[in-house]
């Protein structure tokens, strides 16, 4: 990690876009812009919670353990987003790790100053808060999945969530490349498991797969594999 120079859009991330155009000069004195490289780690589970991140360019994972030597990937967070507000709360450690997928810049606020920012900004407030229930809610449902959800429906439903998250390139692909361990950790399934199932979609024509270029071909056919009865 190292810090940037560069400046900043001031009107890309959730918290400059929501907040009092007269508190945007505070932001301006307060934020560092910090770079990470490709699988460089912002920060670990664990970690004494300092501050929040914004990201400004690039893409992040969010993930956790998930039994001994495996992770669970909660969502990623692309330009715009917010991450590490999870380890705001009584206990003042995160619970989750978060990994730069590709060159990153985020910007960074230390904590005292990001409490003086929502206590200044209400209606910032009232959209984090907003912005917290939606995040448990999705929360809940990955539980619900990987309690309920067969594992063919796990990897339709992230494959999914990728395409409407990162979008679709000029050919046709879903707007990233992950690893199949990547995908198996978002998933919440093993990489023989992808491995597999992939090899199925393709066959059954509901998806393309050219190394980590996926195109959905059948996106209705991929969703009728994620329903759940509650």
């Amino acid at each position: 990690m190292k810090k940037s120079k560069d400046g900043c859009a001031m009107d890309q991330c959730q918290l400059c876009r929501l907040c009092l155009k007269e508190w945007l000069p505070a932001v301006e004195a307060h934020r560092q812009n910090l770079k990470f490289k490709k699988g460089e780690v912002i920060f670990k589970e664990g970690d004494t919670v300092q501050g929040i991140y914004f990201v400004y360019e690039g893409t992040v994972k969010i993930h956790k353990h998930w039994g001994a030597d495996k992770e669970l990937i909660m969502r990623f967070a692309t330009p715009g987003d917010i991450f590490g507000h999870r380890g705001f709360g009584n206990d003042p450690h995160y619970p989750i790790t978060a990994t730069a997928l590709e060159a990153t810049t985020v910007c960074y606020i230390e904590k005292a100053f990001f409490y003086s920012t929502l206590k200044t900004n209400t209606d910032y407030l009232f959209q984090l808060m907003l912005f917290y229930a939606e995040e448990l809610q999705e929360s809940e449902k990955t539980m619900r999945n990987l309690a309920h959800m067969p594992v063919k429906g796990r990897l339709a439903h992230a494959l999914l969530r990728l395409h409407k998250k990162f979008g679709i390139t000029s050919e046709g692909h879903i707007n990233i490349n992950l690893s199949r361990q990547d995908i198996a950790s978002y998933a919440g399934t093993t990489y023989e498991t992808v491995f597999r199932l992939m090899t199925e979609f393709t066959q059954d024509n509901l998806i393309q797969a050219d190394g980590k270029n996926i195109t959905l071909l059948n996106p209705e056919a991929l969703e009728a594999f994620t329903t759940v009865s509650a």
